[in-house]
């Protein structure tokens, strides 16, 4: 740290520290709590922030805050007003970081300002101003206010009740120790995957070790995000491991289940992949609608208006949390139902427990739709077209067909698709060749789905359709087919591919885009993928060849997305997030 004589010398020092590095000014007027600070000047997802007398800024905008800085020191030399001259400033901009971040923002350069609640932070001009800050600064225990915040704000009752309160305390023990949050995470990670283990061995013993080994694993997942919170060490590994541990650790579990039941004689294998295409559709149904309606103009509607009105009521919010099964509820209920029941038991609840929340939201999202007068944009048509997955066979189809009209033609035509696919895998005789002829109409019809931009009220259900055509496709002929360990082949395969969706997701949410194209088209989109799998069954009728090729299907799927996930996640290009995790 270095002290500037004036806002010159300031510019002078700056331009000589390394390109590569972060620098701060910070008005030597300042009053305020440590944690203000921390707020304002370490959190590393911002190119530029600022607090009342201090202004942060990344490499990236190194540049701009020097022309600022010069510009402000030129124009405070002269006299002129940084601002324009019928704006009244805001007293933290009067000082020199505030002057420099308003003239940051006047270049275009985002100054993310971060909200300190009780926090105090400024610059007092006067005796008066002094006491006033050191009052406040006395008052509030910044400390209090740290581990406060470190909790996320719209968690589950059982997370908010049942871990947080002391979660909280064992983030902070970490980040003493100089823990990180992608450590805990990893721990979190080998405590559910051993959790999974005591589960496969069958034995009562090993389903009470693993009940109690999940519900800690959940208390380490808490604490890995309110560790990064407490301290603020948001990065790109962690935006990927927080993104994807969560589903690798819940899908272990369930394979744990199911190698523990078959041990006792009873094989819920069908039970346990259906609980995770259930819990995967469920998802990118609240992924898609996200997307779609998050920029939408003008996204209003009466049932949004009487959510909001019922967030009033203290109640009803924990309910409606409750309902939709969060993660916290999920994990608990598996938890207990594993030590006291039986993986069929425990997947029978998860089956009937997740179906009725995929109901409750489906059924607002539809109402929200139905009675907002949104309109999309380019870029949630986008997300959309990039959420739906589609292959070269779908592509194709799309670029020779014309565009379909009608407000709800794009989600009819993919209803109809999963139908016909779903209709034919379950009801024509296994390996008949007019399951492979509905193969092929779900091709057509998914192209035609996707031949316009996905802009209506009701095309974000494209996405979910193809998702629940594919995994139940799977689901359903593995289990048809009455081939040794089909099924267990199957689950990998659809976790590869849900990965994969998982991984389109968060990168979206990043603000990068889609995965390239170049990995679509290698795994062939989800028409492909389930043309695919329609043709095995065809060909291999109820040999064990079949098991086989879904596993070797499986096997690349996962070495390609992994591959080109692990390279983008750990690249420069990844967005430098935290981020917040799903309710469900």
């Amino acid at each position: 740290m270095q002290t500037a004589a004036d806002a010159a010398d300031a510019a002078a020092l700056l331009a000589a520290v390394p390109a590569g590095r972060r620098v701060a000014l910070v008005d030597p007027r300042f009053v305020g709590h440590v944690h203000a600070l921390r707020l304002g000047l370490t959190d590393p997802r911002f190119p530029a922030a600022t607090v009342p007398g201090a202004l942060t800024a990344q490499p990236a905008a190194r540049g701009a805050l020097l022309r600022a800085l010069h510009r402000t020191v030129a124009a405070v030399g002269a006299g002129a007003p940084v601002v324009e001259p019928d704006a009244d400033p805001a007293p933290e901009d009067r000082t020199v970081p505030g002057r420099i971040a308003v003239a940051l923002e006047a270049e275009g350069t985002a100054v993310q300002r971060p909200a300190l609640g009780s926090l105090v932070a400024a610059v007092p001009t006067d005796p008066e101003q002094q006491a006033a800050a050191e009052a406040g600064l006395a008052s509030v225990d910044d400390e209090a206010v740290r581990l406060r915040n470190a909790v996320k704000a719209h968690d589950g009752f059982f997370t908010t009740y049942c871990i947080s309160p002391y979660s909280r305390y064992i983030a902070r023990w970490c980040a003493r120790r100089n823990l990180t949050p992608n450590q805990v995470t990893t721990a979190s990670l080998i405590t559910a995957l051993i959790a999974a283990g005591s589960a496969a061995t069958g034995t009562r013993g090993g389903y009470v070790a693993a009940g109690i080994l999940l519900l800690v694993s959940f208390v380490l997942d808490c604490t890995d995000g309110q560790l990064a919170r407490y301290s603020l060490q948001y990065s790109t590994m962690g935006a990927w491991l927080d993104a994807t541990f969560d589903r690798a650790k819940e899908y272990a579990y369930y394979a744990g289940l199911a190698i523990g039941a078959v041990r006792g004689g009873d094989d819920v294998w069908a039970l346990a992949l259906g609980a995770m295409v259930l819990q995967a559709c469920r998802h990118v149904v609240d992924f898609s609608f996200n997307e779609a309606n998050h920029d939408a103009v003008a996204n209003t509607s009466p049932t949004a208006a009487l959510s909001d009105k019922l967030d009033n009521v203290g109640w009803t919010v924990w309910v409606r949390r409750m309902i939709v099964l969060p993660i916290g509820e999920r994990w608990a209920m598996i938890a207990v139902l594993t030590a006291l029941t039986t993986p069929r038991i425990v997947f029978y609840a998860l089956l009937v427990g997740c179906s009725l929340a995929a109901c409750y939201t489906t059924a607002g999202r539809l109402l929200r739709s139905l009675t907002r007068r949104a309109s999309r944009t380019d870029r949630a048509a986008q997300a959309l077209a990039d959420l739906a997955d589609s292959g070269p066979l779908a592509q194709a189809v799309a670029a020779v067909a014309p565009g379909l009209r009608g407000a709800f033609t794009a989600p009819a035509v993919a209803l109809l698709g999963t139908l016909v696919m779903i209709g034919g895998a379950l009801f024509l005789p296994y390996g008949s060749p007019l399951t492979v002829a509905a193969a092929a109409v779900y091709v057509v019809l998914s192209g035609l789905a996707v031949a316009r931009p996905l802009k209506g009220a009701l095309d974000w259900l494209v996405p979910p359709f193809f998702r629940a055509a594919e995994y139940v496709t799977i689901l359903v002929l593995a289990a048809r087919s009455d081939v040794p360990h089909a099924v267990p082949a199957a689950f990998g395969l659809v976790s590869a591919v849900a990965y994969h969706h998982y991984d389109t997701v968060y990168r979206i949410r990043g603000g990068t885009g889609a995965p390239p194209q170049w990995l679509v088209r290698t795994i062939g989109g989800h028409e492909g993928r389930t043309a695919l799998v329609v043709v095995l069954a065809a060909v291999l009728t109820h040999t064990s060849g079949f098991t086989t090729a879904l596993t070797a299907l499986a096997v690349a799927v996962a070495l390609v997305v992994l591959v080109e996930s692990i390279r983008f996640w750990v690249s420069s290009s990844a967005p430098a997030v935290h981020d917040e995790g799903e309710l469900a």
